[in-house]
């Protein structure tokens, strides 16, 4: 089905080579960087990355990026895309549940476990199992840990709650086959509720648009199988016809993972399943009820002379005080002839970033960190190269927003117990739970 296997770094170097059945040349690792990083230079197309399938000099280059690596496959055969990048996406969510950590280091300091891990993946090419829990009886390997302490800080994201417990989600950093000190397996289990929200606003700030794609993530570290019951809100409904009264949560639709049983679910919610080892998604879902968004933005844009403008941004906070949204960056286009631009922040502002890249003319506004019920402020002086002519306001934007707000869900779908089935009293797993909400698309019309 493939010929070749390969995990490239942000460099382009060639961490992981594995070529299966000798029919493709072998430098094509170093032709798929070369066109992927030179994309917009020769494509017709002036915007976007390279496209997750391309073809150059009759070879097929599949390929998706995960943790900041590239993973790549090439054939010759016409095999199915969606086929081979889900294979992608599944080796690398693989190599994550045995090594703990995906990223370059891990990946050269465990580089025979994960070799061991592809020649029983695939054989000549084609796909034998993806199962982390069946390829535990053929891997033999013991991975070795990464130092996480040299990692990049993970920020308040990366904390797991349990009432007044917390603990750094590096502790899911580890393999699926670490024990703790003396042999002896931790027993815990880790449930993500993570929430990609797309939200367009128009230019008096009313919503066009807005949409949630969630999914309930679960990584266990529980010996023996145990049933694992997992509970959602009860006034929870499935589909437009399914109301459950005033102030429902209600999904337009969703699906669900192999190892989950729905024998109560329609009774009182709750999920049944026995995880397989890993990481894998509970459940799935949509939403495009009426929610709440968790930020506010509008742009203003002012002419301010024959070749000078203004613009101010503002971003409101709409969520509680004890909550912070991290990494949160606004972008917006400028119109094409704008030549320089010089940024005003707020008096006492902390941990802001402001750019104009001029290669693509857009202005980038980074916060480390937005409390909850803030608003912040940014204002630009922009210097145009000639006179303007229109409506400046058809030249510039729209604005575009990318955020992360931990332990905070838009849509309020919640899990209201974890329970585990068949446990002595004497063995009390740890049970964490982490709600986590991304920006997919959120805009704003100038």
């Amino acid at each position: 089905m493939i010929s070749q296997f390969f995990v490239l770094s942000q460099r382009g170097d060639n961490i992981v080579f594995r070529d299966y059945r000798g029919e493709v040349q072998k430098g094509s690792a170093e032709t798929f960087f070369r066109k992927v990083k030179f994309w917009k230079e020769h494509s017709e197309d002036e915007e976007g990355d390279a496209p997750p399938v391309f073809n150059v000099d009759g070879v097929n280059y599949f390929h998706v990026k995960v943790a900041g690596l590239h993973f790549v496959a090439t054939t010759r055969l016409n095999v199915s895309p969606s086929l081979v990048l889900q294979l992608l996406q599944r080796i690398a969510r693989l190599i994550k549940d045995y090594l703990g950590v995906l990223n370059e280091d891990s990946f050269r300091k465990n580089f025979v476990l994960v070799y061991e891990l592809l020649d029983e993946v695939i054989d000549f090419g084609y796909v034998q199992t993806t199962s982390t829990e069946v390829l535990k009886s053929y891997v033999f390997n013991e991975p070795i840990a990464v130092d996480t302490a040299q990692m990049p800080p993970l920020g308040p994201a990366s904390i797991f709650m349990q009432g007044n417990k917390r603990m750094p989600a590096t502790a899911i950093t580890k393999s699926v086959l670490a024990n703790e000190p003396g042999g002896r397996k931790r027993e815990e289990i880790f449930v993500d509720v993570i929430e990609k929200i797309s939200v367009t606003f128009n230019s008096s700030g009313l919503i066009l648009t807005s949409e949630i794609d969630g999914t309930i993530q679960m990584k266990s570290y529980l010996t023996g199988n145990p049933e694992i019951r997992v509970a959602l809100n009860e006034d929870l409904g499935i589909g437009a016809s399914d109301y459950r009264g005033s102030g429902a949560v209600i999904l337009d639709d969703c699906n669900f993972h192999e190892s989950v049983h729905l024998d109560s679910f329609d009774v009182d919610r709750t999920l049944s399943l026995v995880p397989p080892d890993g990481e894998f998604p509970v459940m799935n879902y949509r939403m495009t009820q009426q929610f709440k968004p968790p930020f506010r933005i509008n742009a203003l844009i002012e002419e301010a002379g024959p070749l000078k403008a203004e613009v101010t941004i503002k971003v409101r906070a709409d969520f509680n005080s004890s909550i912070n949204a991290n990494t949160v960056l606004i972008q917006m286009p400028l119109p094409t002839y704008t030549s320089r631009v010089n940024f005003e922040l707020e008096p006492g502002a902390v941990g802001n970033t402001t750019d104009f890249k001029e290669a693509n003319k857009r202005l980038e506004w980074g916060l480390k960190k937005i409390v909850g019920g803030s608003e912040h402020t940014l204002r630009a002086k922009l210097t145009f190269a000639q006179e303007l002519h229109g409506n400046i306001m058809k030249e510039a934007g729209p604005l575009s927003m990318t955020f992360t707000i931990p332990m905070y869900n838009a849509s309020r779908l919640q899990v209201k117990y974890l329970q585990i089935v068949k446990k002595s009293k004497a063995d009390n797993p740890y049970r964490w739970v982490r709600y986590v909400t991304q920006a997919n698309s959120y805009v704003a019309r100038l």
